[in-house]
């Protein structure tokens, strides 16, 4: 994949990981450096993996390890949940500490997550140059923590891989422009290898008694709507109101969300129609979206495999980072008022697309990155950098 030659030492990739859609990203790409190393062509990466442990429950962390085949990390820092400021401020120390230890090449981060945000931070301050894969998104909404999050990552990376089109725009609208690559989204590589392979493992739609194309799936995580009692009141309205008059409703709950409820009236346990289970392993996940009628999320993750899977979707949010979704018509963006959730609903229900525009790459995004990355790493080493 690379020419860096003569043959050297491996070079050192920190990779760095702590929630569930980082997990999908970095296995893909994972996979393409253990493809790169088994090729003999060029110098040899050595992955480092560090899990921060920003996702600890057994069903956002281990079993994607365990499905995805990503290799057990080197380092599991175990932060755990907390406040904003505290989670990234003990993952920065955990995370430097192990950086002037390994002392790796570059550090690969993912996503937006406060994971994203501390490894960015503490390889910069130790001179380490950053490679961010999903680069440039923007929600302009930066009352969102994810938004802090990709805009500081993007201002400290040396490499900003982009997934679309849209994300080189924003970075360039920034002044960004240097080391920009638009390299498609590894998260369509994920669900294109694994798609078929979730259909044939998965018994999920059994286990729960659900029909293809006759059931709604919902997903809520957001600090946004998590945290905010009014906001998660109006989204749980509208999913008993769909649920009773539409469709069944199932809804994997994120354990902050399960613990919010709990303090709002009318939990929805207590709704026959809508199914509430754990946190779901990917292939089940896959799954599950893949024969929704419609789904329901504030995940920028979710939006996208719908997407991929070519099912109508509706954001629980005021705004999308994936604006390609909502322009081709395949994404409604409702809020949390019950209401426009609902209509937004009725509008997804009856859409009636064929097939979704190639938006994402061709699938080989990893492949890209690894390419890149290994190139540019080769020609600092010559420049004595």
């Amino acid at each position: 994949m690379s020419n860096c030659r003569p043959p050297r030492k491996a070079l050192r990739l920190a990779t760095i990981v702590g929630a569930r859609p980082q997990f999908i990203k970095a296995a893909v790409v994972s996979e393409a450096i253990r493809k790169h190393n088994q090729d003999h062509s060029g110098v040899s990466v050595k992955e480092i993996l560090i899990h921060t442990g920003q996702h600890y429950d057994e069903n956002l962390s281990r079993v994607f390890f365990d499905e995805l085949a990503i290799p057990a990390p080197r380092y599991l820092l175990a932060v755990g949940s907390g406040p904003q400021g505290r989670q990234t401020g003990v993952m920065l120390t955990r995370i430097e500490k192990v950086l002037l230890d390994e002392l790796p090449d570059a550090v690969l981060v993912y996503g937006d997550t406060n994971s994203t945000l501390a490894g960015a931070l503490a390889a910069a301050k130790l001179h380490i140059p950053v490679a961010h894969v999903e680069a440039g998104l923007r929600s302009f909404n930066c009352l969102m923590p994810e938004e802090i999050n990709r805009v500081v990552t993007d201002k400290l990376s040396t490499w900003l891989f982009c997934p679309t089109a849209t994300a080189v725009r924003n970075l360039a609208n920034e002044g960004m422009i240097q080391g920009v690559f638009m390299v498609g989204d590894v998260m369509f590589d994920a669900f294109v290898v694994h798609k078929k392979e979730a259909a044939l493992k998965s018994r999920i739609l059994d286990k729960w008694r659900l029909k293809p194309g006759r059931y709604a799936l919902a997903t809520v995580h957001r600090q946004e709507n998590a945290d905010d009692p009014e906001r998660l009141a109006g989204i749980f309205s509208a999913f008993f109101r769909i649920a009773e008059k539409k469709l069944p409703l199932i809804l994997p709950l994120h354990p902050r969300t399960r613990k919010s409820l709990r303090k709002i009236h009318g939990a929805a346990s207590h709704n026959p129609h809508v199914i509430i289970i754990p946190p779901l392993p990917y292939f089940d996940m896959i799954r599950l979206e893949c024969d929704a009628r419609v789904i329901l999320t504030d995940s920028g993750g979710v939006q996208k495999e719908a997407f991929f899977a070519g099912v109508p979707c509706v954001t629980l949010r005021d705004e999308t980072e994936w604006l390609e979704t909502v322009e081709s018509g395949w994404n409604y963006v409702a809020g949390t008022r019950t209401a426009d959730i609902i209509m937004a609903f009725q509008a997804a229900l009856e859409s009636k697309k064929a097939t979704s525009p190639r938006f994402y790459g061709n699938g080989n995004a990893a492949g890209l990155i690894l390419k890149k990355l290994l190139t540019a790493l080769c020609s600092r080493k010559k420049a004595g950098i």
